[in-house]
């Protein structure tokens, strides 16, 4: 009897959470890299110092918001993957494709770090937010349908895991928006909701 090699490829759910792992490590270690240190010849005292760094805050605010954009979709994808029975190659494939957003996330960056005054590029980093939501609820649409869900997983888990995701898009969104008056106003409602997500005060704690 043959097998269809479809049914036996993807099934790990251990070697998918190993190289979600090293895209996430290696797109943070993007950000990291691409922090630059002020021309060693351009200063000449600690005034001169201080003053550069200062011109940098654009750069350090981006890389803040971006660590915490890839640590909160890394703790929804684990939280994803952990109530898994097994893969497939459906599964496997959307992941990829998430890891592939992932991969973008130094880019769209780098772009609003160059071009923070622009709305345009807020609404580039917003897409990369999107996306990253959008391909981690298809994840677990494909999942929940495909029976590759633990059978002892309570359907609380279930709708708890499609709140989080939808309630932060709509949260991500309405940031968005705020480009239209002040792309720094965009980029301190999109990091509040981020503290939150990644912190999970109890007075909020239903946003999740």
């Amino acid at each position: 009897m043959k097998t269809s090699y479809n049914r036996i490829a993807g099934n790990s759910v251990e070697r998918l959470a190993a190289l979600s792992d090293g895209i996430f490590a290696f797109a943070m270690t993007l950000l990291v890299v691409d922090l630059h240190v002020p021309p060693r010849e351009a200063i000449h005292s600690g005034p001169e110092l201080l003053r550069a760094l200062a011109a940098l805050s654009p750069q350090f605010l981006t890389w803040f918001m971006s660590v915490l954009t890839l640590g909160i979709f890394w703790n929804g994808q684990q939280a994803q993957l952990n109530q898994l029975e097994r893969g497939d190659r459906h599964l496997t494939w959307i992941h990829i494709a998430f890891l592939f957003v992932v991969s973008i996330v130094p880019f769209s960056t780098r772009l609003l770090t160059d071009f923070i005054n622009y709305p345009a590029a807020l609404i580039c980093y917003w897409f990369n937010i999107l996306m990253l939501g959008a391909f981690l609820y298809l994840s677990w649409r494909c999942a929940t349908r495909g029976g590759l869900v633990k059978t002892d997983t309570p359907i609380e888990i279930s709708k708890a895991i499609d709140r989080r995701i939808l309630v932060a898009q709509g949260l991500y969104a309405f940031g968005a928006l705020l480009c239209v008056f002040d792309t720094y106003a965009s980029i301190a409602f999109i990091v509040l909701v981020q503290l939150n997500y990644a912190f999970a005060p109890r007075t909020f704690s239903r946003l999740g």
